[in-house]
């Protein structure tokens, strides 16, 4: 139920928030941005999208499709930057540094073929396309050192930028922690939307505008299929439009990922699963009637975010997403938290004239879990001479599903244990799936449809050049 809160309330409750902030150097934009969403829990707001407020979206354009805009996506590449969200661990693979730092193929990390891709454009084009990432506290100083081999690349304008932190917030009474047992647990990254605030807060922003920079190509580190596209670029700039979120189509595999939607005053918007009430999950899930899932891929007019920015005094307002946390993420018995998150695709509706574009499932190629992993280090997947990945001609089918044993495979070093040699060919296989402790050897390969089990309590290894073609139980 909401409740109305007094601004004096208001001020009251949120001042140990914003002398913690103040303590620890936060810009008081970033402040401000996260008094309205502290606001809103107060009120008890949940960020919540019925399905009586949204209508689900019919067809969209059709990148594929376009014609006529590769001339104009020429003109604008002198003005325009490509934009990395950088600030993951990977800690749901074990990781303890910045994901991007994975080597992913041919002994290249994330970050290495970021790299080698912009150099290319830049080659290939004759614009010197700045790449800028945008890293956490925890990710900034490996990401930097990692780009030293790199000393072309940046033109001027910086490699990254850090985004912001705020408090996590106490349920039981919507106060500050004061005593966690180590200070960054008190701390909590405000989710992608926060790169609105982050380019204000970093200068970055008013940096490219000085710059003569009018667009921006905003993805995720980890989705190396996420490349600059010169046929979009054009729509977006010979279109004039202030935002465009890149769309594909859902699959079974995308019934829990965000949707795109319209509102009942006709604007697009996204609806994230956080955001879903109990009574939609069915309708939520539904991917025939929510046919289009946010790839987190999207463009930004630069000037208009100025504008736009600076009409909503400096905060944007983003759809909240309330996420139910421990205090201590690895323990479950510490005290229950809310954590104030946005998500950067939720400015879609934020923006006049917003829109979106249905692009190929090749510009979405993240990597979640070690099974996604395997799939890239395989043979599914192409590293091309301008460092592109791209799927393998070769593969009888589209990609092959991957799925391992959470027991063995969920951390990176346990598959690099399991697969020291490396990933086995899947160019012909439609699903493989592992369950048990299994040691594979070299040039394994795996045909159609197979599921390798090892019911004992031991490794079980299976032999170099071994074909798997049918299931198979080991030990």
């Amino acid at each position: 139920m909401e409740t109305h809160i007094s601004e004096a309330e208001l001020q009251e409750r949120f001042a140990p928030f914003e002398r913690q902030m103040v303590a620890e150097g936060v810009e008081p934009i970033a402040i401000d941005t996260f008094k309205y969403y502290y606001s809103q829990l107060l009120a008890g707001q949940t960020g919540m999208m019925g399905e009586e407020t949204i209508t689900p979206l019919e067809d969209l354009p059709d990148a594929e499709q376009l014609e006529g805009y590769a001339d104009a996506g020429r003109q604008a590449l002198a003005h325009t930057v490509i934009i990395k969200l950088n600030g993951g661990l990977g800690t749901s693979m074990g990781l303890d540094k910045a994901k991007s730092l994975l080597t992913v193929k041919d002994g290249l990390s994330f970050l290495d073929i970021i790299a080698r891709q912009v150099l290319n454009l830049r080659e290939n084009s004759g614009q010197p396309v700045p790449l800028i990432f945008m890293n956490s506290f925890n990710t900034h100083a490996d990401t930097i050192a990692a780009l030293d081999r790199y000393p072309d690349l940046d033109t001027g304008t910086g490699l990254a930028f850090i985004q912001n932190k705020v408090p996590k917030v106490l349920q039981g009474n919507f106060e500050a922690v004061e005593n966690a047992p180590t200070p960054d647990l008190a701390w909590c990254p405000p989710g992608h939307g926060d790169i609105y605030t982050s380019l204000q807060t970093s200068q970055m922003l008013d940096k490219l505008l000085a710059g003569g920079y009018e667009y921006a190509f905003v993805s995720n580190a980890d989705n190396l299929g996420a490349t600059l596209d010169q046929n979009i670029l054009g729509y977006f700039a010979q279109e004039k439009l202030p935002f465009l979120m890149e769309a594909a189509d859902r699959t079974p595999a995308d019934s829990k990922g965000g949707h795109l939607a319209r509102r009942k005053d006709g604007r697009l918007a996204l609806r994230e699963v956080a955001q879903t009430p109990p009574e939609a999950m069915e309708a939520f899930s539904d991917i025939k009637r929510h046919r289009y899932f946010n790839t987190n891929s999207i463009w930004l007019h630069l000037p208009s975010l100025r504008e736009t920015l600076n009409r909503s005094q400096n905060v944007l307002k983003l759809p909240l997403i309330r996420n139910s946390k421990t205090l201590d993420p690895r323990d479950s018995a510490s005290p229950k938290v809310y954590q104030t998150e946005t998500a950067m695709g939720a400015a879609i509706e934020i923006f006049e004239g917003a829109g979106a574009l249905r692009v190929p499932r090749t510009r979405f190629a993240p990597v979640k879990l070690t099974s996604d992993l395997l799939v890239l280090w395989s043979d599914a997947y192409l590293l091309t001479p301008e460092s592109n990945i791209v799927i393998n001609p070769e593969n009888r089918y589209y990609l092959p599903i991957v799925q391992l044993d959470s027991r063995h495979y969920k951390f990176i070093y346990d598959l690099q244990k399991r697969f020291p040699q490396g990933a086995p060919s899947l160019t012909g296989c439609e699903k493989f799936q592992v369950e048990g402790d299994i040691l594979f050897g070299r040039n394994i390969v795996v045909r159609e449809q197979v599921k390798v089990s090892n019911p004992t309590d031991r490794q079980v290894a299976i032999e170099d050049d071994t074909v798997l073609e049918k299931d198979t139980v080991l030990g």
